[in-house]
C-alpha cells in the first residue's frame, strides 16, 4: 500500500474523529508550553493528524495526494524498499522540523496552539521541486500554470514575510521550515539531486 494514501487515511480518520471529540482534539494540538514545561513531547508529531477545519484539511490531504505519490516513486525508484522509509521519514522528519521555531517563540506561552500536516506537506512538496524544478505547477482557481522553481522561492518568500508581518491564526513558520527541511533532507539522502537541480539552469 502506498505510505501517501496511508498517510492520508490516517489522517482524515483521526482529523474527523477530533472534530466531534473535543478532547481528542486537545490532546493531540500542538501547546508548545504544555509540550516543554509538561514534557508532552508527542505532541510535536500527534499535532499533524489534526486540522482546525473541513477546508484545512482537504488543503493539506489534495496538495499531498498531488504531489506525494510522486515523491514517493522517486525515493523507490533510487533506493528500492529503503525508499520508502526515507520518503517516511521525509514526513515524519517535516512534522517535527516544522514545529521547533514555535517550541522555541511559545513554549512559555500557554495560549498558543497549533494543528494540521502543513510543515510536513511543505516538505513533501519542495522534496518535489527538487526532483523536478521545471515541472510545471497550477494552483487551484489560477488559469496559468509555473515552473515549480519558482513557485518554489514564491512559497517560501512569502512565507518567511508572513511569518514576520502576519496576525492571522496561519503557522507560517511552520511552512517555511517544513519547506527548507524538504529541500536539504532530499539532497541529503542523494547529493547527486543538487547538481541536477543546477544542470536545469545551465
Amino acid at each position: 500500500m502506498s505510505i501517501t494514501l496511508f498517510i492520508i487515511g490516517i489522517s482524515v480518520i483521526v482529523s474527523l474523529m477530533a472534530f466531534s471529540r473535543r478532547e481528542l482534539f486537545y490532546r493531540f494540538e500542538f501547546n508548545p508550553y504544555v509540550t516543554y514545561h509538561n514534557k508532552q513531547w508527542y505532541r510535536i508529531f500527534s499535532h499533524a493528524l489534526i486540522h482546525g477545519d473541513y477546508m484545512h484539511l482537504f488543503v493539506n490531504m489534495f496538495v499531498l495526494w498531488n504531489f506525494g505519490p510522486k515523491v514517493e516513486q522517486y525515493f523507490f525508484v533510487l533506493f528500492g524498499a529503503k525508499g520508502l522509509f526515507y520518503y517516511a521519514l521525509l514526513y515524519i522528519g517535516g512534522v517535527g522540523f516544522a514545529t521547533l521555531p514555535s517550541l522555541q517563540k511559545h513554549r512559555d506561552n500557554p495560549s498558543y496552539n497549533a494543528v494540521g500536516a502543513s510543515g510536513a506537506v511543505a516538505a513533501v512538496l519542495f522534496s518535489s521541486i527538487i526532483f523536478t524544478p521545471m515541472a510545471k505547477l497550477r494552483l487551484l482557481f489560477i488559469p496559468f500554470s509555473f515552473p515549480a522553481w519558482a513557485f518554489g522561492i514564491f512559497y517560501i518568500t512569502y512565507e518567511i514575510y508572513a511569518a514576520k508581518n502576519s496576525r492571522d491564526n496561519i503557522a507560517h513558520d511552520a511552512h517555511y521550515i517544513g519547506a527548507i527541511f524538504g529541500v536539504l533532507f532530499t539532497i541529503a539522502v542523494e547529493p547527486k539531486l543538487f547538481l541536477n537541480f543546477i544542470n536545469n539552469f545551465i
